[in-house]
């Protein structure tokens, strides 16, 4: 996979899960892709404050990436 197409898989992952974010106030964005196997995203609005933002990036935003792209191996989320 190239680095184009893994960049657009993982945003067709962050795509899947925007609407379950948004629901809640919150949303992602993209932010790098290192190594191809390292995403680094930013959680933002009411997904920055919430008590469960780690849960999410790990079960939910991680899961789905993988599932677009196996080869990623973390998500990290960067504070603003």
């Amino acid at each position: 996979m190239t680095t184009e197409e893994l960049r657009l898989n993982v945003e067709k992952a962050l795509d899947e899960i925007r609407p379950f974010l948004q629901s809640d106030g919150g949303d992602i964005s993209l932010l790098s892709i290192e190594d191809n196997k390292v995403v680094k995203v930013q959680l933002e609005g009411a997904c920055v404050g919430c008590s469960v933002n780690q849960m999410t990036l790990k079960s939910g935003v991680e899961m789905t990436i993988k599932k677009y792209a196996p080869q990623i191996e973390q998500v990290i989320n960067v504070e603003a």
